[in-house]
This record gives C-alpha cells, structure tokens and sequence, in this order.
C-alpha cells in the first residue's frame, strides 16, 4: 500500500511511465533482500535516486526518444557494477567520507527540482522536457495567467486529504489515501474532457527481459552519471540500514550492503528496473510492522505481483495532478529542515558545504553537484587537520602525575627555562608546514638556547616528512643550544619510528614514556642558579626552594 503510489510517483519524477517504477519496486528489494545484510531494509525506486537518473540520462539521451529507456538500463547497470565492485573490493567504509551535510544539502536541492518539475502538472501549463531549473521557472512563470483550475484544484484536494488523514492517524496509507481523494475530485469535476492528463492503466504482465544500451558511445557517456548514483545509491542504502539497525540491535555489515546493492541494480538492469536504493518510508513501515527477516520485503513485492497481474486498470483514472500533488508531499519531506537549521547554526565550514551542495545542484547537472560537495566537503577538512594544534602546557595538579593543561585557558604559571607544547593532531605531510612554523615561532620567543618538550599523546600517526621535520627541529635546536624532547607517544608510532630507522635519528634518549619521566630528566640539566632564584615551582620535580635566614 507505501510502495504502490511511491512507484508510480517515482517513475514519474524519472521520466518513465509508472510500470518502471513498480518493476524496480518488485524485483530490486528481492534481489537486495537475499544479498544484503540489513533485515529490515527495502530497497527500490527512490525520490533522489529518481531525479538523478533522469538528469544524468537526459543529458544524453532525450527524454522522449526511443534510445531513453535503454540508456537508463545502462545507467541502472553501471551504477550496480560499480556497487558490486566496492563491495567485493571491501571498501564498504567508503560512505564515511561522504559528509552527512553534503547529503542534507544535495537532498534538500533534489526536492526543490522535483517540486519545480511536477508544478507543470499541477497547474496545467507546457515546460519543455529537460528544461533547467531557472529555464523550468521562467516558463511557468509565464504562462500563470493560464493556469488550468481543474488540474489546480485535483493537485490541492490531494494534498489537503493527504495531510488530514495524516494528522488523524499517520500509519494509514496517507498517500494512497490522497491519490484515490484526487482521483474522486477529478471524476466529480469531469477533469478528464477539461485537459485533465491521467496516468492511464498498467500494462499488467509481469517485467520482461530487456538489454541496455551497451554501445561504447552511451557507456562513456553515462560512467560520470553512473559513478554518482552508485554513491548516492550506497549513502542512501547504508545510512537508512545503519538508522533502523539502532532500532533493531542489529549490525550492519557495510561490504555485504554493498554487494546486495549493487546485484540488485545489475539484475534489474536486465529487468526493466532503474537504479534502486534504501527507502526510509519503506524501510521504516517494515521495521513498524514487525518485520524479522528480508522476507518481508519479499513478500510485499508478490503482493505487489498479484496487483500488477490482476488490477493493472488500478491507476487507470488516476489524474497526473494528483500523482503530482502527492509528489510535492514527497518533495518536502525530503528537506530535513531541522538538521539544516542545526547546521546552519553551528558550523560555519559545515554551513558552507551546505550551501554549496544546495545550490550546485540547482544550477549545475546533479552528478556534478554531488562531486562538488564532496570535494569541498573533503577540502575542508584536509584543512582543518593540516593545522593540527600547538598548545602551550604548564602543570595544572599533581593528584594523578603531572596533569598538563592549557596555559591561556587556566592562567597556569610555566617554567622559565623550558617550553612545553602539546600537538593535537597527526603529524603528516599536510600538516608538517604548520608545526614546524609553530615550533619555530615558540623557539624564537622563547630562547633557542632553551629546551622545548613536545607532548605526544594526540598524535596518532607521523608519516615520513613529519619524522624528518622533527629531525630538522631537533638539529636546530641543538645547533643554538636548545634540545628537543618528546614524550607519551603512542607505542604504535615509536614501533613505526623505530621499524622505519627515524627513532635512532632523533636519538632514543629524546623520547620518555611520561611527562614526569621527561621532567625528571629536563630538570636536571636546567641552569641550577636560575633554579635557585626561580619563586615559582611549577613543577614536582624542581629542586627545593633556598631556605631564608632568619635576621635576628
């Protein structure tokens, strides 16, 4: 009952007629089901995956020619044999370098195209198939002043029904429920002789074999399109199955997800589906419904079977304003408006990425738009971790060993003769331009002839350009009289030094296990007459301060 308008609806918003979208909602979540490892997700036609298909294929291919269908098979296939091959590959951890913010951004802009692509229906009026977002507009726009009213008032009286009988009770097929409301207002007003299009009836047989278009001209053309609704297809998959298995107590393998993915989009390239991924709607009304096993979604496809063999005449009145009405209810749910307000709020980079997704895909082709918010999304934090911090440390307490904090945030007093920093972050070649500048900024305010303790315990890994950095440190420091000095490092990172020969190099006897044990040893070569007069005793280790004679 979820699955039959959402079909239909999203067949619509890719630009094929209704049955390609109940084959996909047929022989995908069977194909994923049984290859998958999520229990309870139902994979099939979705809205975003809908509306990328028909830009990708539409630049290619017309909507309206012959060659469409075939090349969305090839996109359908493509886009699964690359799923398969990450999955088979093991690089299911792949989508968590996908942001969560350039999905919420790419979504939100994916519901605006497919509200501005159904407001034709809705108003009655002509756009030209394949316009652009600003083109679509501007055509309807123009042409307000002859806006069909019939359409106009199907497509509101499914709304209004939609949202009603939401608000009495949202686990009846609202949808559904909306669409036969539309259908009853068009067949009350006679729609139909007033220009009224309808959806028309199913063909009625079960989906045949079909063969896309392997030609290598089609194939070049549509791999850019298909690598991005090869993504967009697993974040979307992955990350609903991750969200229900919160729920469940379940444990989502991510390789496996991969592969059921992507068998189901290769099967159904042969099957006269297009490309498929996890639906939440779906997804979540079976978990609701007491589902246990990918059988559910099985089932729901023979039920589904049964209605295409023996009701095909089912959509045969159904006024595409309504299917569009309905699809405006879809697009606005896919806008998740409090994660954006939260964004928008709280990160500044974040919010960038944000806007950058958004409105990339209202202006450039929608696998594009899905690059760059990635792109942008990883930029911005190769250059958040390329300025790993350099804090300045002094002891804060003594109750558990020497408990190093930040100077500036406490107004801790530090020790005269030596600096001590803490790096926050890894050491690698991004990053050693930054450190290096640092270490040198601190030496020169400090006194080259100083020591300077570095405090290892936020590094998690020191590649080779960072190990020669701290090799370069440390001869110039000796060089003006200084030492460089390390402790708490990782064991992993020493074993990593040490297998790659840069321990020797920076000299064993420069690194200690603990900050008191680099303390211990620094505190002795410190000048002792500095020593002497010093009143401020920072650390456990410093030499008793000289008793005062009395004067009498």
């Amino acid at each position: 009952m979820v699955v039959l308008p959402q079909g239909v609806a999203y067949a619509l918003i890719a630009g094929l007629p209704p049955e390609y979208g109940l084959y996909t909602a047929i022989i995908t979540p069977i194909v994923a089901g049984l290859f998958g490892s999520s229990l309870h997700l139902i994979s099939g036609p979705t809205a975003a995956i809908s509306i990328v298909v028909l830009s990708v294929v539409s630049s290619v291919v017309p909507p309206d020619s012959s060659g469409f269908i075939p090349a969305v098979l090839t996109l359908t296939l493509l886009a699964g044999v690359i799923q398969f091959a990450l999955g088979i590959a093991g690089l299911g951890t792949l989508v968590n370098f996908i942001s969560h913010t350039v999905v919420i951004g790419f979504t939100a802009g994916a519901a605006i195209l497919i509200a501005t692509s159904q407001l034709k229906y809705v108003l009655g009026v002509d756009v030209p198939t394949g316009a652009s977002f600003a083109g679509s507009w501007s055509a309807l726009l123009r042409q307000l002043d002859v806006t069909n009213t019939y359409s106009l008032i199907i497509a509101v009286s499914t709304i209004f029904s939609t949202l009603l009988l939401k608000r009495i009770n949202p686990r009846l097929p609202t949808m559904l429920f909306g669409m036969v409301t539309g259908a009853v207002v068009c067949w009350v007003i006679d729609g139909a002789s007033h220009g009224v299009p309808l959806v028309g009836a199913l063909p009625g047989n079960l989906p045949g074999f079909s063969l896309p278009d392997l030609s290598y001209g089609t194939v070049t053309e549509i791999i850019p399109g298909a690598i991005a609704v090869a993504i967009l297809g697993l974040v979307e998959a992955v990350s609903i199955a991750r969200a229900i298995a919160i729920r469940s107590g379940q444990r989502i393998e991510g390789n496996q997800e991969f592969i059921g993915q992507g068998l189901s989009n290769i099967v159904g390239s042969f099957f006269s589906c297009y490309a498929g991924s996890g639906s939440f709607t779906r997804s979540g009304v079976n978990y609701d419904s007491g589902a246990r096993s990918p059988m559910s979604g099985i089932f729901a496809a023979l039920f589904l079977v049964a209605i295409l063999l023996l009701a095909p005449e089912i959509t045969a009145f159904l006024p595409l304003p309504a299917m569009a009405g309905a699809i405006l209810l879809i697009a606005a749910n896919l806008i998740d408006f409090h994660h954006i307000k939260q964004i928008l709020r709280s990160n500044r980079q974040e919010a960038t990425v944000l806007a950058v997704t958004f409105f990339s895909t209202l202006i450039v082709e929608l696998e594009f738009a899905i690059y760059l918010g990635v792109i942008l999304s990883l930029t911005l934090y190769l250059r958040r971790t390329s300025k790993p911090r350099v804090m300045e440390v002094a002891p804060k307490s003594f109750e558990y060993g020497t408990d190093l904090r930040s100077i500036q945030r406490f107004q801790l007093e530090e020790c005269p003769q030596l600096k001590i920093l803490r790096i926050d972050g890894s050491i690698f070649f991004g990053a050693v331009d930054h450190i290096q500048r640092t270490l040198q900024k601190h030496s020169t305010e400090w006194g080259e002839d100083k020591p300077i303790l570095l405090v290892c315990s936020g590094i998690n890994f020191i590649d080779v350009a960072g190990a020669e950095m701290l090799i370069q440190e440390s001869i110039r420091l000796k060089s003006t009289g200084g030492k460089l000095t390390l402790c708490a490092l990782k064991n992993t990172v020493k074993d990593e030094l040490k297998s790659a020969g840069y321990l020797s190099r920076l000299g064993e006897e420069s690194f200690y296990a603990t900050v008191d044990e680099a303390l211990s040893a620094i505190v002795e070569e410190l000048v002792p007459a500095q020593c002497a007069i010093c009143t401020k005793r920072v650390f456990q280790q410093c030499p008793p301060a000289p008793m005062k004679l009395d004067s009498a």
